[in-house]
């Protein structure tokens, strides 16, 4: 009989080396700076090599939703962005056999492109009967390369402005495409998350915003903000935090329709079933108000 490995938690880590993967993760620490670091917390049994890749995501065990599922029809697409890059390439699901049009939703990664992880997201979505375009802002560069790290570093090459662009260009198609409804929502994590947010300030049509962990606008532009939000936030996640005082207070002057929940003890990528530093409970929690949102604002 084979014996299955217990799957990691982040609770089996210090939390310093939790912060330092988060560093890591966001550029603040090279993978030399990560392991010098890590090395004091390492043992004769668990090197900082092994912690590393301990942490590293493993996309076959998260996979929730094969790619061939009889129940989507999934297909690369491009479209135009000519105040982007020119042309955007994403991932488009839907249900199989779907009757009427449905609502869409963007689906935008966290910092290293559309890998198997938010691929599979996509198709979660089809499943909850959506539409879901998931782009990836790495095409510019040859898409995303198959390596996290190789992702992080072309990240880091990309003029944002037209990235920026291509997620608004990205958001108009779907809200003109035939099998949908003509309401786009938005979800999406880490870097996701801020674009999210910055959607919600360019897009006065939007029809909902699902921030995880994301980066805060600046706060004079909530005014602008028409869309209903549901942001989630991880308990363990001061970078994130600590601009959340500011914005929730221009979201209430503001009067924009907005409810955040915190997770307890809960660590930034929390939903990220590919890594240790998802939680279960509060993924799944997080996901059930999602998708239960995203039903209210965008089927009407």
């Amino acid at each position: 009989m084979t014996r299955l490995t217990p799957r990691l938690t982040s609770q089996d880590f210090a939390p310093e080396v939790l912060k330092l993967f988060d560093q890591y993760v966001h550029g603040a620490l090279d993978r030399r700076g990560f392991l010098a670091a890590a090395s004091k917390y390492a043992t004769a049994a668990v090197s900082a090599e092994v912690l590393l890749s301990q942490l590293a995501p493993n996309f076959a065990q998260a996979q929730q939703v094969q790619p061939g599922d009889p129940r989507i029809q999934a297909s690369f697409v491009e479209i135009d962005s000519p105040d982007g890059h020119g042309k955007v390439r994403g991932y488009l699901v839907q249900p199989a056999g779907a009757k009427g049009k449905l609502p869409t939703v963007l689906v935008v990664h966290e910092n290293r492109g559309l890998n198997p992880h938010i691929a599979d997201i996509a198709r979660r979505l089809a499943l909850d009967n959506f539409v879901a375009f998931a782009p990836d802002a790495l095409f510019p560069l040859g898409g995303y390369p198959g390596d996290e790290d190789r992702a992080r570093e072309l990240f880091q090459k990309l003029e944002q402005p037209k990235s920026r662009a291509d997620f608004v260009a990205a958001a108009r198609w779907l809200q003109a495409l035939p099998a949908g409804n003509g309401q786009v929502g938005v979800v999406g994590f880490c870097y996701g998350g801020g674009i999210s947010n910055d959607l919600a300030t360019q897009l006065p049509d939007l029809g909902a915003a699902v921030p995880f962990y994301g980066g805060q606008p600046p706060a004079a532009d909530a005014a602008r903000i028409k869309a209903p939000l549901l942001i989630h936030h991880a308990a363990n996640d001061e970078r994130i935090n600590s601009g959340w005082p500011a914005y929730e207070e221009a979201l209430k002057r503001a009067q924009v329709r907005h409810e955040a929940h915190t997770y307890p003890g809960t660590q930034h990528g929390f939903h990220n079933d590919t890594t240790p530093r998802y939680d279960e409970a509060a993924a799944k929690l997080a996901w059930q108000r999602t998708v239960a949102f995203f039903n209210r604002h965008l089927r009407g």
